[in-house]
């Protein structure tokens, strides 16, 4: 194993991905869960991570060469790494000598909204360090993308700096998906936004824009974070997303009808789609258009991974 945005215009090159590589246990279950007995579900182990599902997403909506930074713990390396190669990712995994693989359990609500709940142990993929990182990564490389999962711990924040400063560097575009509402607000929104000075492009689901800005008006929280952030693309759920820019949102994209079965990785394969679009030469709203058709996609299957993944 290996160690160690591109807009309209800019070079071409491969997608670098840094995040989290993690294990999903997805229990759908119809109903109410049952306290202190038992509730009957359909129970499956794929494989998953905010970063890891981006990065499959963009290989198999079109970018040619996607690779993946994460970390992982050696009970699942192998079975990540050929999962990652057959989604067409090279794999980037630094195997931790202590930590297990980072799982996730997925409660995912069987009825019409196919909304989930997420049981989170982290375990290797937030102790990907600054040590994992090195120049040399870039090598090639028209666009970084970093999970904002990275940002939730010290470690693997110092590595989003160091990553970071590289990409400024080498004049490489960067990209961010907050990731998570529930630990941004253990975060704080202040050291959040600290923390992604000098991302060109942010990619916040309603929620977090909302949180991000305190506001409940959608447009209004994209408005204002494209005041911060260059591009801000805000991930709408069943309402498409908003594109904005310079302080105004510049378009509001619809979303594709879906029969939603499981919403786990929605926000990811819209986030993969829409960087493999932008990669290939889409403006920023043809490639949220992307993003909306794969995200329909996400939903009407089970798991976070394309069609083509495991």
């Amino acid at each position: 194993m290996d160690r160690g945005v591109s807009v309209p215009g800019s070079s071409p090159g491969a997608l670098l991905v840094v995040g989290d590589v993690v294990t999903d246990v997805i229990a759908r279950h119809h109903g109410p869960l049952a306290s202190g007995t038992d509730t009957a579900a359909a129970i499956r182990t794929v494989p998953g991570g905010a970063g890891a599902n981006v990065a499959c997403w963009a290989a198999y909506r079109g970018c040619a060469d996607v690779r993946l930074l994460g970390r992982v713990g050696a009970d699942a390396a192998d079975w990540h790494e050929r999962e990652l190669t057959a989604g067409g990712v090279r794999p980037l995994l630094v195997v931790d000598p202590e930590a297990p693989t980072g799982t996730v359990i997925c409660l995912v609500d069987g009825g019409a909204a196919a909304e989930r709940t997420f049981l989170t142990d982290s375990g290797a993929s937030l102790r990907l360090g600054p040590e994992d990182w090195s120049e040399g990564l870039l090598d090639g490389v028209g666009h970084l993308h970093l999970s904002g999962y990275l940002l939730f711990s010290d470690t693997s924040r110092a590595l989003v700096a160091a990553a970071l400063r590289s990409a400024r560097a080498r004049g490489v575009p960067v990209s961010l998906d907050p990731a998570s509402a529930g630990f941004l607000v253990r975060l704080g929104t202040d050291r959040f936004l600290e923390a992604v000075a000098g991302v060109d492009i942010l990619l916040p689901s309603r929620d977090e824009a909302r949180l991000l800005t305190g506001t409940a008006d959608a447009a209004q929280a994209a408005a204002e974070l494209s005041r911060r952030v260059p591009l801000v693309v805000a991930k709408q759920g069943a309402d498409g997303a908003l594109v904005a820019q310079d302080g105004a949102v510049c378009a509001r994209v619809p979303a594709e009808r879906a029969e939603a079965r499981d919403t786990t990785g929605a926000g990811d394969a819209f986030t993969g789609a829409f960087l493999a679009a932008l990669i290939t030469g889409a403006g920023p709203e043809e490639a949220a258009r992307e993003g909306c058709r794969a995200g329909a996609m996400a939903v009407q299957q089970v798991g976070g991974r394309p069609p083509s993944a495991g």
